[in-house]
C-alpha cells in the first residue's frame, strides 16, 4: 500500500476564528476526497460558541482526507482536512485504520471513493463527542429522523457507495452518518438488514429496524384513518409521534449564551423600570421617512428610531454607557456606543453590535440596521461583529409580547426591551382616543446605575418616541 508522503500533503488545521476560542464544530463539509480545491475556496462551515464561520482553504490541491466527520467538536490546532498539493504525485490512502487503534468503532472503513471514510481512528485525542442518555431506549421513526437533523447528520454527504470491507474486517458496511446515527439510536448494525447497492446499510433501513422494535399494539397514526371519524377517544399520555421528549444537545452559541446568562444574572445586580408612552408620532414619522429620498432602500422601521432615541438618552446621560471592572474595582466609563441589537437565530440568541453608533447619521444607522439584521438571519454573523457592545436593545414587541425584563449582555450596564406597538385607548388632549402605544423596559447594573440615572434614560426614550421631533433639538 502506498501511503501520502510528508513533501506532497499540506494539513489544514482548525484555525482559532474569534478570541481565544479553544474548540469548533464541524457543521458542514462542502467538499469530499478526490475534489480540488483552490486558495481561498471555502472548504466546511464550523460553529464556535460566538457564530458559525465558513473556513477557506489556504493552497491549491486535491482533497485527500477528511479527518473528521460533520457534527465533531475539534480542538483549535488540530488538522482537519488533508490536501495533496498541486502538482504533486498523487498517493493513495490507507486501506485501513492503524491497528494501534482497535478500540475506535469506525476505525476500519470501505475503500472506494473515500467519502469522510478516511480519518475516523485516526485521532481521538483531539474529538470530544458529546455523550447523549437514554440510547438504550430507541425512539420510534419520526422523532429520531427529527433528532437526526437537529445534529446535522446528512446523508447526501457520500455519494459514492463503498465495495467490501478490506480484509479481515467482518463488520456490516455503511457509511460514518449511518453509523452514527445507528450508535445515536441504540441500534445495532448487525442485526440491520440491508437494502442499498452492494449490501450498505442506509439512513431507511436504521430507521426501519427503530420502527420493527415499537410495540405492535401502539400504532401510527397514518395507519389506522378510522379512528378519525369514529367517537372522540380519551387525550394519549404521548405525542402525536409517539415521544414524550426529545433530547438536544446543548452546544455552539445556545451553550455560550446560556453560560453568559447565567453569569450576567448571578454577577450584575438587576434593576428593570418599565414605561408605556404613546408613540403614535413616531410611527406617523416611519412612513413618512418610507417615502424620504434619502431613506430610499434602507431598513425603515420603528426599531430605527427606538435605537436613534436611545442614543440620544444616552448622550445626554453618558453615565449609563459603562462598565464594572471587577478586578480593578473600578466604573470604565465609554466615550463610544457599539449598540447592541439581540437577534433570534436558528443557533441560539445572538447579539451583534453597531460599532460607534453614535456618530451614525439616520441612514448610517437604518443601513448598519438592515446589514447587521440581514447577516444575522443568514448565520453569517462573525465573532468580531458580537464583540465590543456597550449597550443593547432587544425587540420582544415582534413577538407580540408586551414586554418582558431583559437581562444584560455581559461587560454591558444597560438593556432596553421593546414591547409590541398596539392601537390602545389612551387619554390625548383631554380626550379617550385610539393611539399607538408600547411599554419599554430597562434593566441596568445597579452597581454603577443609580435609580435616578436608569430613570432619565427610560424617560427621555420615551420622551423623543412620544414627541420624535425632540431628535432634531437633542441629537
Amino acid at each position: 500500500m502506498t501511503t501520502m508522503t510528508e513533501a506532497s500533503v499540506r494539513e489544514f488545521k482548525m484555525p482559532d476564528v474569534g478570541e481565544g476560542l479553544t474548540e469548533a464544530e464541524i457543521l458542514k463539509w462542502y467538499v469530499q476526497p478526490g475534489d480540488k480545491v483552490t486558495d481561498g475556496q471555502v472548504v466546511c462551515e464550523v460553529e464556535t460558541a460566538k457564530a458559525a464561520v465558513e473556513l477557506p482553504i489556504p493552497y491549491d490541491g486535491v482533497v485527500r482526507e477528511l479527518h473528521f466527520p460533520e457534527g465533531t467538536t475539534v480542538d483549535v490546532g488540530t488538522s482537519i482536512i488533508a490536501v495533496e498539493v498541486a502538482g504533486a504525485a498523487p498517493a493513495e490512502v490507507p486501506a485501513q485504520a492503524p491497528a494501534a487503534e482497535p478500540a475506535q468503532e469506525e476505525a476500519a472503513e470501505p475503500q472506494g471513493r473515500q467519502p469522510v471514510l478516511v480519518g475516523y481512528g485516526v485521532s481521538t485525542s483531539a474529538t470530544k463527542r458529546r455523550p447523549r442518555k437514554g440510547q438504550e431506549a430507541p425512539a420510534p421513526q419520526a422523532a429520531t429522523a427529527l433528532q437526526s437533523e437537529l445534529n446535522g447528520h446528512s446523508a447526501s454527504a457520500v455519494t459514492a457507495p463503498a465495495p467490501a470491507p478490506a480484509a479481515g474486517q467482518d463488520r456490516p458496511l455503511a457509511k460514518p452518518p449511518v453509523r452514527k446515527l445507528a450508535k445515536d439510536l441504540g441500534v445495532d448494525l448487525t442485526t440491520v438488514v440491508p437494502s442499498g447497492p452492494d449490501g450498505i446499510i442506509t439512513r431507511e433501513d436504521v430507521h426501519a429496524a427503530v420502527a420493527a422494535t415499537v410495540a405492535p399494539q401502539a400504532p401510527e397514526p397514518v395507519t389506522a384513518p378510522a379512528a378519525v371519524t369514529s367517537a372522540p377517544a380519551p387525550a394519549p399520555a404521548v405525542t402525536y409521534d409517539g415521544t414524550r421528549e426529545t433530547r438536544v444537545p446543548v452546544k455552539g452559541v445556545r451553550k455560550a449564551t446560556a453560560a453568559a446568562m447565567v453569569g450576567s444574572a448571578f454577577t450584575a445586580p438587576h434593576v428593570t423600570e418599565f414605561v408605556t408612552v404613546d408613540v403614535t408620532r413616531t410611527m406617523r414619522l416611519v412612513e413618512e421617512l418610507k417615502q424620504d429620498k434619502d431613506m430610499q432602500g434602507l431598513r425603515v422601521n420603528p426599531l430605527l428610531l427606538i435605537a436613534k432615541a436611545l442614543l440620544v438618552a444616552i448622550k445626554r446621560n453618558p453615565e449609563i454607557n459603562a462598565s464594572w471592572d471587577e478586578a480593578g474595582q473600578e466604573i470604565v466609563l465609554k466615550h463610544y456606543v457599539n449598540l447592541g441589537i439581540a437577534a433570534a437565530t436558528p443557533r441560539g440568541l445572538i447579539v451583534p453590535n453597531i460599532k460607534d453608533a453614535h456618530v451614525k447619521t439616520l441612514p448610517q444607522l437604518a443601513e448598519a440596521l438592515g446589514e447587521l439584521v440581514s447577516t444575522a438571519r443568514e448565520g453569517k454573523t462573525s465573532p468580531a461583529a458580537m464583540q465590543g457592545g456597550t449597550v443593547t436593545i432587544t425587540n420582544v414587541g415582534v413577538f407580540g409580547v408586551d414586554t418582558g425584563t431583559p437581562i444584560l449582555n455581559p461587560g454591558e450596564s444597560a438593556i432596553l426591551a421593546v414591547g409590541a406597538i398596539k392601537l390602545q385607548p389612551w387619554v390625548h388632549k383631554g380626550k379617550v382616543k385610539p393611539r399607538q402605544v408600547t411599554t419599554l423596559a430597562l434593566s441596568f447594573d445597579h452597581r454603577l446605575v443609580d435609580g435616578e440615572l436608569g430613570s432619565k434614560v427610560l424617560a427621555d426614550v420615551a420622551a423623543v418616541l412620544e414627541q420624535p421631533k425632540r431628535l432634531i433639538t437633542w441629537a
